[in-house]
């Protein structure tokens, strides 16, 4: 076949929670938000839908799923079908969000932001959350300037058109207009952060996709201390 990519083996493999920190994170993040019933929330870039479930199941909250892969969007549709959730799920990109301004009181992006234009998608995110509004984030940072091979070889790999360092993110929040700009560091690495992933296997994937996920261990344990991910949150 060729040409299969790192969100190839995610999609087929249905994997829920492949950001870093798995969905033990996400719970974690969540928690520190005041989220309620009332609340409206975008999760973009919601992947076979485990932490929009999440969302409805534990805050009752109106949820709404963004998400460009269609194999992606059938495994989030048949989840929030089968556990009768009334989780809207579009599929489109985060570059050009199909809601009117001021939707939004939270939007969740988890390993998404690293992979479209970034002003892009940041506008778009600013565009639809309510004033006060927050964006929580979860995204692919740099603990250091790589040299152009190094880079060549990482963004090759994700399929990316850059790799940001923490002042990257922060200089792209604050041109969206973001205030309030908190980026953290987790202290365990991408290697360790997903002990638990789900599965949800596609019945006909490539044996290439095995080949996808060993050269995804070979670069995670290379670059163990150089790439990472962030958590960021901001206001509007």
């Amino acid at each position: 076949m060729g040409g299969l990519t790192y969100f190839d083996f995610l999609a087929k493999f249905g994997v829920g929670g492949a950001h870093p920190g798995g969905i033990h994170l996400t719970q974690n993040i969540l928690s520190q938000e005041n989220i309620s019933e009332k609340s409206v929330i975008l999760d973009a870039g919601c992947g076979t839908g485990q932490t929009a479930a999440y969302l409805y199941q534990q805050y009752r909250a109106n949820v709404f799923g963004i998400e460009i892969n269609p194999i992606m969007v059938e495994k989030a549709k048949s989840r929030f079908q089968t556990l009768q959730l009334p989780i809207s799920l579009i599929q489109g990109s985060i570059e050009e969000v199909p809601f009117a301004d001021n939707t939004f009181d939270f939007i969740l992006s988890e390993s998404v932001l690293a992979f479209v234009n970034k002003p892009k998608a940041l506008q778009e995110f600013y565009r639809v959350l309510k004033k006060g509004g927050r964006l929580l984030a979860n995204e692919m940072t740099m603990n250091r300037l790589v040299s152009d091979q190094e880079a060549a070889e990482i963004m090759n790999f994700y399929a990316v058109d850059s790799l940001l360092l923490e002042k990257d993110w922060e200089n792209y929040l604050k041109s969206a207009g973001f205030q309030n700009i908190k980026i953290e560091e987790q202290n365990f690495p991408l290697s360790h952060g997903n002990q638990t992933p789900e599965f949800n296997f596609s019945t006909d994937f490539d044996p290439e996709l095995f080949h996808i996920l060993n050269e995804h261990g070979n670069i995670v344990i290379k670059y163990q201390d150089t790439l990472s991910y962030r958590i960021i949150t901001a206001t509007k």
